[in-house]
Formats: C-alpha cells, structure tokens, sequence
C-alpha cells in the first residue's frame, strides 16, 4: 500500500485542524434535526419533468431507493455542501446507511475500517490511504459523519495503479495480475460500445484538443490510445459497481447506499449506474447530478434531459478555491 509524503501528509493535518472541524461540526449539528432549510440557495429540478422540485419531494425519492448516486463536480464547495447535507438527511431516515466513495481505492479499506473504529488515528489513516488533496474540506465531513454514526465507508474504486496498467496495455493486463492484486479488480469488466462510450471519446477528444495533448499527425488523441483509456474508465465503473453491490449484499436488507462519484461516471444512468443496474436489476436506484451555474435560479431545464432523476443547480463559486 502507498504511503503519501512527509509533506503532503503535513499539508492534510494542517488542512484538517483548520478547515475540517467546522465543516464536520456544521454536519453533525445537522444530524438528528435539521436547523436549517435543506439544500439553501441550491435549485433542485426534475429534467422528467421538466420542473422545479421541493427538498421534501427529493428526500421522499431517496428514501424509497436501494442506491443513491451523487455525480459531484470535484472542487465545488457548494456540491460538497449539498452531498454532507444529503447525507445527514438520508441519515434521519432510520435506515441502516453505507457510505460508497469514488475517492478511495480498494486496497485502502483495511485502513479506512481501522479508523471508523478507532484501530487507527487519523494521521495513520492520512498516511495510508491517499486522500484526494482537498480531502480535509470535501470527503472529511462524509466520513466523519459516518464515523459518528456507525455507518460503513466503501473504499469503491479500483486502485489507480491498475486502472493506468489498462489504460497503457488493455484488458490483458488484468490476465497477469496476482491474486491478490486481481481482486482490486472486478470480476466482470464489460465494455460495450454504447452511448456511454461515444460520450466518453467525445470527452477525450475535447480535452485533448484543450489541453494540446492532440497527436503530431492530427487534432484529436489517437483513436487507439483513447480506446484503451475507455476501457480503463470500465474497469473504474465496474469495480465501484461490484463494490456497491457488494456492500449492499453484506448489510441488513433495508440498508441504503450513497455513492458519491464524478458525475461522468452517473450520468444518464450510464457508466457506474448501468453496471449496478446490470447485476441488481430489481433495485431501485436514484441518480442525482450536481451542475455549478453562474445563477441557479435562471439555468435552464432543458439542457439537463435525460442527465439525472434529479439535478442540483449550484452557484458556481468565484474566486480561488481555499
């Protein structure tokens, strides 16, 4: 297992001591009883329907589903406000809640679970589990709450280390792991082309075009190179997919599982969400996507079609990011 430097894990405890008492205290103050309106300044919509939806009317949805997915724009502190407060809300439901992260590899669960049951501190978690950089402000009020509450955190997605392995030699790369590196990996990795992959090479290429990352020879990323990154977006979908899945099996029959993700990864029911869909087909999942707008109160309805059950307008944050 990685060990962060010296430094980066400077740069989190002091990230945490300063930032991630008050936001974490803002949730747990959250949690029986709300003190607050939920969801403050946030628009939520219905693309279905075409229309404006009510806190309450969200709230009732989740709380009829087995999964519910959080498609975040990362580094969005109003998309991380509404993912802690959806989280203490669904909470105050009585069901038994998972928590499912995107943000944490498979390989870190021994020391994710040695730290919600106080096995381990939150320096030696710190050390051992990569956390994203802006773990103190973002990701900590989730789990801490979950800590407080006895809930289960799922280190869902595969480690990157393999994900890059496919991303540079394919799918037999997979075929010449160890055991115990291959069961970082789901068991089944489909990748069809479908809608979701003409999203995601439609997405290569505009970034490629953005970034100057575009081959010598043309203006787009070559077709091959993109190929194999698809199939290493599949491997992520499908090992957080499993690992839902899976967590949702283990726990008792009325349990919930949130699972906080990038939004390519849940919308349109695409990607992590059809290969839940896949193995549970009976299950009744909620897809939320969250999109940052200049003003939440005149973003448009139509453009957001067939995205999500649900979309949470924010207001996009000016300025540098704390």
């Amino acid at each position: 297992m990685d060990v962060v430097s010296g430094r980066q894990l400077s740069l989190a405890l002091a990230a945490v001591s300063m930032m991630g008492c008050t936001s974490i205290a803002k949730v747990i103050a959250a949690f029986p009883s709300a003190p607050s309106p939920l969801l403050s300044g946030i628009r939520i919509v219905s693309p279905h329907e075409v229309a404006d939806a009510v806190p309450a009317e969200l709230l009732a949805r989740l709380e009829r589903a087995d999964v519910v997915f959080i498609g975040e724009q990362h580094d969005d502190p109003e998309t991380h406000r509404a993912e802690a407060e959806l989280l203490a809300a669904i909470g105050r439901s009585g069901r038994p809640v998972i928590v499912s992260l995107e943000m944490f590899e498979r390989d870190v669960q021994p020391v994710l679970d040695a730290y919600l049951a106080g096995r381990a501190t939150e320096r030696e978690f710190l050390a051992q589990s990569r956390p994203w950089d802006r773990y103190a402000s973002d990701y900590r009020p989730l789990v801490e709450l979950a800590r407080q509450h006895g809930w289960r955190v799922v280190a869902a997605n595969v480690p990157r280390s393999l994900a890059a392995a496919v991303g540079r030699r394919g799918m037999m790369a997979l075929d010449t792991l160890q055991p115990r590196f291959r069961g970082l990996v789901a068991v089944d990795n489909v990748c069809p082309m479908d809608d979701y992959h003409a999203r995601f090479m439609e997405s290569m290429q505009s970034h490629s075009a953005g970034s100057g990352a575009a081959s010598q020879a043309g203006d787009s990323l070559p077709t091959a190179m993109a190929e194999r990154f698809y199939l290493a977006q599949c491997v992520k979908d499908e090992t957080m997919a499993e690992s839902v899945v899976n967590a949702r099996i283990a726990a008792p029959r009325n349990a919930i599982v949130v699972h906080v993700d990038g939004a390519f990864h849940s919308d349109y029911a695409q990607g992590t969400v059809a290969r839940v869909k896949r193995r549970q087909p009976a299950w009744t999942l909620v897809v939320l996507s969250v999109v940052p707008v200049p003003d939440p109160a005149v973003a448009p309805i139509v453009t957001q079609s067939g995205k999500a059950d649900y979309v949470l307008f924010t207001r996009r944050f000016k300025g540098r990011i704390p």
